[in-house]
């Protein structure tokens, strides 16, 4: 049965730091047709607000990627025996245009998702989720969404423009793109522009669990929950790397203090285990502001969780 799925490469057929660095050691692939799954890079920075350096998110990813072996030792996982995955390349994202990189993104992911290939995406600033969520629309209807994050971006406007990373959850707002019922933001802190900045998330319906509720203890109560929320509804998970505190993931465009731990990361990604997920994204890594590649590194760990969590995927229970 596994001879007949497509594995990563082996460290004892070539080192691992030899051979063309896809996601996982994958093997790559022109486009998502057959396949069940896919890993693809949304390399763009244009959408961000301080530090820039995310275009260059996909390809440091995978680089830490290489030291992933296919079965997930805690959950006993073993995707690549039961899913067809491979590693698309990248959206040629425009690096002048945001706009057309917008579109061209859109575009993209409707071909990704036409037969049901469940994308496991690897940002890129967190203005991807929007063009994506557009997709997700087209091919599911209206979505449920697990938002890891410590911005909520919900912001109307940032410097005057409607698109930018800190306003595409509010856009999947009023495009009628989410549930809203059954959206779950994760992580939310900091300082903001008004002390109601939350309760514009609430007052659409959102599950808001500010990152103070989440100091100190385990959140698997908290994703059965969010199960029992969700149903067999079809959701998207979009994590900011920056969710996390930044003294796990320093390299990113907006770090906030107090953020969650890695440990609670792999909780709320295998606590959505048995939903219907129909596709991931892990954004904001900045390779710049990430010198060691420990940002990156986690984030090639916890996409590969996300892979671990589709539909299909094979437990060695």
């Amino acid at each position: 049965m596994k001879d007949a799925f497509f594995q990563p490469m082996s460290g004892n057929e070539m080192p691992r730091f030899g051979g063309i660095a896809t996601m996982m050691r994958l093997p790559a692939a022109t486009s998502a047709a057959h396949l069940d799954a896919c890993f693809v890079g949304v390399p763009l920075d244009i959408g961000t607000g301080n530090r820039s350096g995310t275009r260059f998110g996909p390809r440091q990813i995978r680089s830490e990627s290489v030291l992933l072996r296919p079965y997930n030792m805690a959950t006993r996982a073993a995707p690549f025996d039961s899913l067809q995955v491979a590693d698309i390349g990248d959206v040629a994202t425009n690096p002048y245009n945001l706009l057309d990189s917008i579109n061209r993104i859109e575009r993209a992911y409707d071909d990704i998702v036409k037969d049901g290939c469940r994308p496991v995406s690897l940002g890129g600033d967190h203005t991807i989720v929007l063009p994506i969520l557009r997709a997700m629309k087209r091919k599911y209807g209206k979505v449920g969404l697990v938002h890891v994050d410590a911005h909520a971006d919900v912001n109307d406007t940032m410097f005057g423009e409607k698109i930018a990373h800190g306003t595409p959850i509010r856009r999947a707002v009023e495009e009628g793109l989410l549930d809203c019922n059954r959206v779950v933001q994760i992580g939310l802190r900091g300082t903001g522009y008004a002390a109601e900045d939350f309760d514009w998330c609430r007052d659409q319906g959102f599950r808001v669990v500010q990152a103070e509720a989440c100091w100190n203890t385990s959140l698997v109560p908290l994703m059965a929950q969010v199960r029992e929320l969700i149903g067999d509804y079809p959701v998207y998970l979009t994590f900011d790397i920056d969710g996390l505190d930044p003294s796990y993931a320093p390299g990113t465009g907006t770090p906030e203090i107090g953020g969650l731990t890695v440990h609670q990361g792999l909780e709320i990604i295998r606590g959505m285990r048995g939903l219907n997920v129909v596709g991931a994204d892990l954004v904001e890594v900045s390779p710049p502001y990430d010198p060691q590649g420990n940002t990156a590194l986690v984030g090639a760990n916890l996409a590969f969780e996300m892979l671990c969590i589709l539909p299909g995927v094979a437990y060695r229970d």
